[in-house]
């Protein structure tokens, strides 16, 4: 085979690879979506009794409560709440910046064409870098 001919192979290789990684990406994201909306808070509060009423029903709890598992149960717990508020805080805020960054790029836009329309001499000479000036020898 010549190098060329693995050249493309290659190359073809890299193109599937990359629009495999955008699906993935673009699956994964629609798996994040879904599984948030679907813990409504009324949901949340039904799986917290029925996990609750599990757990009191068990007899281990006396035996967890003296072994100090109880503590690293409730810790857990709290931090798996901590870090599931954090990624929806950083969600947000990310999507902030986002829009925050179109509403100034459209405002800018909006800006300058307002400019170019009140003033087409100043929206060229803005538009086109001078011309370099030749030097002369002496």
């Amino acid at each position: 085979m010549s190098f060329r001919t693995l050249q493309r192979r290659v190359e073809r290789r890299e193109r599937l690879l990359d629009a495999r990684i955008e699906r993935v990406h673009g699956a994964a994201d629609s798996l994040k979506r879904s599984w948030r909306s679907a813990w409504t808070p009324g949901r949340i509060l039904i799986a917290g009794l029925v996990s609750g009423f599990v757990a009191g029903r068990a007899e281990p709890m006396r035996y967890a409560a003296q072994s100090g598992d109880l503590v690293r149960l409730v810790s857990l717990i709290s931090n798996v709440f901590a870090s599931f508020a954090a990624g929806n805080a950083a969600e947000a805020a990310g999507e902030a910046r986002s829009e925050a960054r179109a509403g100034a790029e459209a405002g800018a836009m909006k800006a300058a064409s307002a400019a170019a329309a009140a003033s087409p001499d100043a929206a060229a000479s803005t538009t086109a870098p001078p011309a370099p000036e030749r030097m002369r020898r002496e």
